[in-house]
């Protein structure tokens, strides 16, 4: 009896990687991409009833409909597709946003072909896959160098993040707040909150945070 393959869709906005990435599946005789997309929107539109995927393999920094967006909608709509991410962050706070989001596993874009495989057979069949790095990382999610949670201080509400995505245009401070429909004086408090949790004292300390962590692409 013939073994079914595992039905594979990807979204990158880097053709040549996705492209190399697609052909290394191909390869495979356990995988096979049946949609490529170059956002999260084209791979939404791109799913089909009767081609139904397994797996979605998203690139996290991708222009109109990001891998976190995706993601999040996938786990809404269509929960039976497990998602793989590629990124090329690894902070504890990308972790926990991406495991909010119902992401299963992380890859970096340099991931070995045997790994690919791996990481999407692993997530078919046993619903998850992290690196033992990424893993290490997980675990020290719950202490800190003072045996003390630190889960606060790094996990971010869906309002701090779109306050951090602003803060690295050139908007002013007020605008911001009109921007995100809040009141000056709230977007005050949650700058000092975020400068207090974060450890850093000023806008630009803020803008590196969030371009550091994958929040604002570079």
């Amino acid at each position: 009896m013939k073994k079914e393959m595992i039905k594979v869709i990807m979204a990158d906005d880097h053709i040549l990687l996705r492209n190399a990435l697609a052909s290394l599946i191909d390869k495979s005789d356990s995988c096979k991409v049946i949609a490529e997309a170059s956002n999260g929107k084209e791979l939404i539109d791109a799913i089909q009833k009767d081609n139904y995927p397994d797996i979605a393999i998203l690139d996290l920094n991708m222009p109109v409909m990001d891998g976190h967006e995706t993601a999040q909608y996938l786990q809404k709509h269509h929960p039976k597709i497990k998602v793989l991410m590629l990124t090329m962050y690894d902070s504890e706070l990308v972790l926990i946003r991406l495991l909010k989001a119902g992401v299963k596993g992380f890859m970096k874009k340099d991931i070995h072909p045997k790994e690919l495989i791996h990481a999407i057979q692993s997530v078919f069949e046993n619903d998850y896959y992290y690196s033992s790095q990424t893993s290490s990382k997980l675990a020290g999610l719950f202490r800190d160098e003072d045996d003390t949670p630190i889960l606060e201080k790094i996990t971010l509400s869906d309002a701090e993040v779109e306050f951090l995505k602003h803060v690295c245009s050139e908007q002013t401070y007020k605008e911001i707040a009109f921007d995100l429909g809040m009141n000056p004086r709230a977007i005050d408090g949650m700058r000092d909150n975020l400068f207090n949790r974060l450890d850093v004292k000023s806008r630009v300390g803020l803008a590196m945070y969030a371009i550091r962590h994958g929040i604002v692409p570079i």
